[in-house]
């Protein structure tokens, strides 16, 4: 299909036109003109102040594919991840059996060919994920996983992430850090401070985060190597960070989507779909999270995309499974922190893919078409209807959102919103 977008205003640091109001030729998958005034035989989408940027990719993502379809299978995951203007995807290893070999790699990269989504798997860092042995890193990495990590499960064994840094420098690869202290965090639900006191739960301390992004930093000096942080919610983490960037260290992290617009406030209605890890934190966590955006100390927005079935959320609190899906609403969560499009873009499109190194999409003539078509300002009611993940976990389904992804283009498929939803 061939688009002509008309008087849209181009949004992208590495493109010539960023910031220009252009029209946007797209033939057979590419952009093949981008001028002031186009005429072509083209299916014409009048911008109306609308703008066009790379497609985000998105650090941080779960699929169940494979072993957990259930709560989500790659059609569906890939399905959302388009309507939430996102051409790529790097998918967290925590499935049954993990990503831990070549083989779940290669199975996965066989599912998702010819998708509007590229699906990037990670690699785990330990053998099933179990925080004990390394896994088989290098044949993965040759075999097309993107990054290393346990996922959501943090490698306690400070030895053993010292290994894993270590290995991944002979070819390359990069460790991503999950950071959560264990015999610290514990079995608690939520963070500890004043709502967990008034709830009578206990809770998780900032410090089980500190702890261990404090150990990663002097792990990742001491070696010299490269580590991303995913996931970051304190403000002392933040400042951490900030410091080992200002020394010259090999570091880059992400924060979740919902930290930016959430505190452990709505905790108090026992509301299990706000119950994640990181845990959310306190308005404090939250302004220091939008600073580190700002001044560059955060690198990245991730979705933190995490389905699950209704019989693992439907229940008691304490009972319920961590995690929210997040595909469909990063980028209106995102308007709703109140930052700048252009930071969107940057965090969300233009960083996440420098981080792992892989080609970032650009709005210039000849290149193939990755692009999110958006409008920053437009309503939309976010419904079970319009949900197109498998799972419903979110306490966003049933409110207002603004910020919505009217078209996302990539590898010669379009996913088309509809606009007057």
């Amino acid at each position: 299909m061939d688009l002509l977008f008309k008087s849209v205003t181009v949004i992208d640091p590495n493109s010539v036109f960023n910031k220009q109001v252009m029209d946007v030729l797209v033939e057979n998958g590419k952009i093949v003109r981008i001028a002031a005034d186009i005429q072509a035989d083209a299916e014409v989408i009048e911008a109306n102040g609308c703008y066009l940027s790379p497609g985000f990719f998105d650090l941080n993502c779960n699929f169940g594919d494979l072993g957990l379809e259930t709560k989500e299978d790659m059609q569906s995951g890939t399905r959302a991840a388009s309507a939430g203007g996102f051409t790529g995807v790097a998918l967290m290893p925590n499935m049954q059996p993990p990503v831990h070999s070549k083989s779940e790699v290669q199975y996965l990269l066989n599912q998702s060919r010819g998708n509007l989504v590229d699906v990037y798997p990670l690699g785990a860092i330990s053998y099933k994920t179990q925080g004990k042995d390394l896994a088989e890193m290098y044949d993965m990495f040759t075999s097309g996983a993107l990054a290393f990590t346990d996922g959501n499960l943090p490698i306690q064994d400070a030895g053993l992430m010292e290994r894993a840094l270590l290995y991944a420098q002979n070819f390359k690869g990069l460790v991503f850090s999950y950071p959560e202290d264990l015999s610290i965090a514990g079995k608690a639900k939520v963070h500890e401070g004043v709502v967990s006191t008034l709830l009578g739960m206990k809770g998780i301390p900032a410090l089980a985060e500190e702890l261990m992004v404090s150990r990663d930093l002097y792990l990742a000096e001491y070696t010299n190597s490269r580590l991303h942080f995913t996931t970051v919610s304190t403000a002392q983490a933040v400042e951490q960070i900030r410091k080992a960037k200002a020394k010259g260290l090999k570091i880059t992290c992400d924060v979740a989507a919902h930290h930016l617009v959430l505190t452990d406030e709505v905790l108090l209605g026992f509301d299990s779909l706000y119950k994640v890890k990181p845990p959310l934190r306190t308005q404090e966590d939250v302004n220091a999270l939008l600073q580190g955006l700002r001044d560059g100390t955060i690198d990245a927005i991730v979705s933190q995309h995490t389905p699950h079935e209704v019989e693992f959320k439907e229940v008691e609190f304490e009972v319920a499974e961590f995690g929210m899906i997040g595909l469909q609403a990063a980028f209106s969560l995102a308007v709703k922190a109140g930052l700048s499009l252009e930071l969107i873009v940057e965090k969300m499109a233009i960083n996440p893919r420098k981080i792992v190194g892989i080609k970032e999409a650009s709005i210039a003539e000849g290149e193939m078409a990755n692009l999110v078509f958006l409008d920053p300002n437009k309503n939309w009611f976010y419904s079970r209807e319009n949900n197109l993940s498998k799972s419903y976990n979110s306490p966003f389904i049933g409110q207002e959102m603004t910020g919505k992804v009217l078209l996302t283009i990539n590898n010669n498929q379009i996913y088309k919103s509809d606009i007057h939803d």
